[in-house]
């Protein structure tokens, strides 16, 4: 029997209901079964305020999903309603934002779900009511109990990448990027697109820090004394990595047919790029994680939020990855 996905709440404030309950209306079109870690109330009257006609059916276990999907959306219950109004997040309801990514991943490690796709979460609401991690990422990797850092993989059919540093600020990035960190992201990427995306023999291309990977050194020092050292490393061990190249050139059309995957020095120089080329298509991917993880390369959209318009297609596209990484990972 083919696992289902587990597809968490996400902000209840947020766009996350919505593009679930548009998922499953587009299930016809080869969407793999998942079930949704939400409140059952909550869901009929957001289905009943964008008119969209969405039988639901609560479950017990995640294995009901098979013969429930294709009629109704499985819904496994939270054990409470959030109150939050569309675009305002309450902090009150980050218990049951986090309550849902526990219960997903619960299920994938213990073999009921196939792999876990996240909702959007808002991390100001979840740091007002107490939150200490930077973001999904992080917190996934404590559940997982993971000896080493998780690695960001943003991907569509045009780009992979993944940035070395991820939510903190530039100056931060900077003075924490080290070899080690690069390498570390090298080597988690490599043994991803080799496992979960079938890439037999990868290509991985890493940015500069700095504009034209620091001109020899001329425009900083950094991709001399951090970067290069990074890339001779993960060459040594292996790994066909090239660099550090200019990143203003790695990105157009002819560039990226030469690689599978592009290594970026901090969040804006990898995000930039892939969500200006597939902006409803991307999907982030989590790796080095004992399960498979993907989200909607967006965020909450509390400016449209309730109003009937969000797309769903980058949900789509994760949940579509999500399953196909999966089965990958399996036939190992």
């Amino acid at each position: 029997m083919t696992l289902p996905l587990a597809l968490t709440m996400g902000e209840p404030a947020g766009i996350g209901g919505e593009i679930a309950l548009k998922a499953w209306l587009r299930r016809a079109a080869g969407i793999p079964p998942f079930y949704l870690i939400d409140a059952p109330e909550r869901l009929a009257k957001l289905a009943q305020n964008l008119g969209l006609d969405i039988p639901l059916r609560v479950i017990d276990k995640p294995e009901r999903t098979a013969s429930i999907f294709s009629d109704a959306l499985p819904v496994s219950p939270l054990d409470d309603t959030p109150t939050a109004r569309p675009g305002h997040p309450e902090a009150a309801d980050q218990a049951l934002v986090l309550r849902a990514i526990d219960n997903a991943v619960a299920d994938v490690i213990a073999g009921r779900a196939a792999a876990l796709v996240t909702n959007p979460i808002n991390k100001d609401a979840l740091y007002r009511a107490g939150f200490r991690h930077p973001g999904h990422t992080e917190y996934l990797a404590e559940l997982a109990r993971s000896k080493h850092p998780a690695v960001m993989m943003l991907s569509s059919r045009e780009l992979r990448v993944v940035p070395v540093t991820i939510h903190m600020a530039l100056r931060a990035a900077i003075d924490t990027l080290t070899s080690e960190a690069i390498v570390h992201v090298g080597r988690v990427v490599n043994d991803a697109l080799r496992s979960e995306f079938a890439i037999p023999a990868p290509v991985i291309v890493v940015a500069g820090l700095n504009p034209h990977a620091g001109e020899a050194g001329g425009l900083g020092r950094e991709d001399i004394e951090i970067v290069a050292p990074a890339v001779a490393a993960l060459r040594d061990a292996g790994i066909d990595a090239r660099g550090p190249l200019a990143a203003d050139t790695m990105f157009h059309a002819e560039a990226r047919r030469g690689y599978d995957a592009a290594l970026c020095m901090y969040h804006d120089q990898a995000l930039i790029p892939i969500k200006t080329l597939d902006f409803d298509g991307a999907v982030n991917v989590t790796l080095g994680l004992p399960f498979i993880r993907t989200s909607p390369d967006h965020g909450t959209a509390f400016d449209i939020t309730g109003q009937g318009i969000a797309r769903p297609d980058s949900l789509i596209a994760a949940l579509q990855l999500a399953a196909e990484m999966a089965a990958r990972r399996n036939r190992r």
